[in-house]
């Protein structure tokens, strides 16, 4: 199977994810972990596989020399105890496989677009790099003022998407945070689609400077 189904016990209850490694490849891999969005939630441990990253990666292997982290949270969001399982998963995957500790990368979209930026926000020391697509900052569950919150993740690398017609996130909600990052001296590329609505992970996903780009970024430990 191209996603192996794996589980991780937070809080005494056992939770699916579901993680793709590269065949053929040797070690220590880049890790990618991906947060999917309101539509991929539940418990059936494989619907996070079917949006995103996962079609990218059915589409063409190739262009993922990496290992990818597929947690599921349930239905109300990245935050609490799924968040918690995500990043349990993600822990993991870097206890069980041979990964480059140096390039973990965090990237959703929609709700984990949102969950992308309060996970980097709660623990910048984690992760190389960034890629939230079409999500926001929200103030109230991440429980800091979107300028602190831009300055703790200020020096990790970002690489942001929205489509200007998203009828679902508005795009205010990226420009705000990237018009934050920078003004705390952050490192952003922003790609904004015109006249594409909610649906900008698929175009941003299959950009061809975006992976090499990604894994590139390394951070010091």
């Amino acid at each position: 199977m191209l996603f192996r189904k794996r589980e991780v016990a937070v809080g005494g209850v056992n939770t699916i994810y579901r993680v793709y490694a590269p065949p053929r490849m040797k070690g220590p891999l880049p890790v990618i972990l991906f947060l999917h969005g309101r539509g991929e939630s539940g418990n059936d441990g494989l619907a996070q596989t079917t949006v995103g990253i996962g079609p990218a990666i059915r589409r063409n292997r190739e262009r993922f020399p990496a290992i990818v982290v597929f947690p599921q949270s349930s239905t109300f969001g990245w935050r609490g105890v799924n968040l918690d399982a995500a990043v349990a998963a993600l822990e993991d995957v870097v206890q069980t496989f041979d990964v480059d500790r140096t390039r973990v990368y965090l990237t959703g979209l929609s709700m984990g677009g949102y969950g992308t930026w309060h996970l980097a926000v709660q623990q910048p020391e984690r992760f190389a790099a960034i890629v939230p697509v079409c999500g926001g900052f929200d103030e109230r569950i991440a429980d800091v003022p979107i300028g602190e919150a831009a300055k703790r993740i200020a020096a990790i690398p970002h690489w942001v998407f929205h489509g200007d017609a998203d009828d679902i996130v508005p795009v205010e909600q990226s420009r705000r945070m990237v018009r934050a990052l920078r003004d705390a001296g952050g490192d952003v590329r922003y790609t904004e689609y015109a006249g594409v609505t909610h649906n900008s992970w698929d175009r941003a996903y299959a950009e061809t400077e975006l992976w090499p780009w990604l894994l590139h970024q390394r951070r010091n430990l």
